[in-house]
């Protein structure tokens, strides 16, 4: 049985979901224990959907916001068991849906700095239950890929995450090589990397993209049937979703589109 079912007619949906995944991410931006690779402020995949951090309460307790798509509303809810449901159904635009939590979240006693900007958008919002579900299938079977390959692996990793800035579910490996850049004065040094994701967006695909990406070295080494090396406007590989819809296979495609990208660049990435 294939893990990964069509998401045709997703998008006006996945859409909405960027959006209010805009909302929801405010949130722990403003509330979250600050991490300096900005792991507050995305969203791990549970069994329902999309979840935060958990973020202090001025009484002690904790809240988080959990994206819930099999029964499609954001829940507000709190370490004391109090919950708040937001329709995701309802049509809301960006700027009424993201309003809605940020005023839940004051009830609760917070004030911040949000940045609306982030969120505040007047079209409509269309709401398709049934793509809704579907794309929670294909983020839960992704995610537990990922996780298994990341233990596979030696070395620094950070989570599976999904980010709400690109919609997108990855994590990311560390070499040892290290990049400098020096910058109005100031020099920051950045780890090379290899990341795994999955793109939701137009027409899915799976990614793997090693930084710094020397091409020389990386696109003649073969990857699986159907994955390709990328080199136009963003540099890395692609295996495309429709790639694995309706495959039994699809599981151990996914894996050796992994297990090939990395054997073929993290090489590069090590002093």
């Amino acid at each position: 049985m294939s893990l990964f079912s069509s998401l045709d007619g997703f998008e006006p949906t996945r859409q909405t979901l960027h959006n209010y995944a805009h909302a929801v991410g405010v949130v722990p931006r403003a509330h979250a224990t600050f991490h300096p690779q900005w792991w507050h402020i995305s969203l791990r995949v549970t069994g329902n959907g999309l979840k935060t951090t958990a973020m202090d309460l001025p009484n002690g307790e904790t809240f988080w916001l959990e994206m819930d798509l099999r029964n499609h509303n954001v829940l507000l809810q709190t370490s004391y068991g109090g919950t708040q449901a937001f329709s995701m159904t309802a049509g809301l635009t960006g700027t009424e849906f993201g309003n809605q939590i940020l005023s839940a979240v004051a009830e609760l006693g917070l004030e911040g700095e949000y940045a609306r900007e982030k969120f505040e958008n007047d079209d409509p919002r269309e709401y398709d239950p049934a793509a809704a579900e579907n794309f929670l299938t294909a983020l839960i079977h992704a995610n537990q890929i990922f996780n298994e390959h990341r233990a596979t692996l030696t070395g620094k990793t950070g989570p599976v995450q999904l980010w709400p800035h690109g919609f997108d579910l990855s994590f990311e490996w560390y070499g040892t090589r290290v990049e400098t850049y020096e910058e109005h004065g100031e020099v920051t040094e950045y780890p090379s990397q290899i990341n795994l994701g999955f793109y939701p967006a137009g027409e899915p695909y799976f990614y793997s993209n090693p930084w710094p990406f020397e091409a020389d070295k990386l696109v003649n080494n073969p990857l699986p049937p159907g994955a390709k090396w990328h080199t136009e406007g963003w540099q890395g590989t692609m295996l495309p979703y429709s790639e694995l819809i309706g495959d039994d296979q699809a599981e151990a495609r996914l894996r050796a589109f992994a297990k090939a990208v990395f054997e073929a660049a993290s090489p590069t990435l090590l002093t």
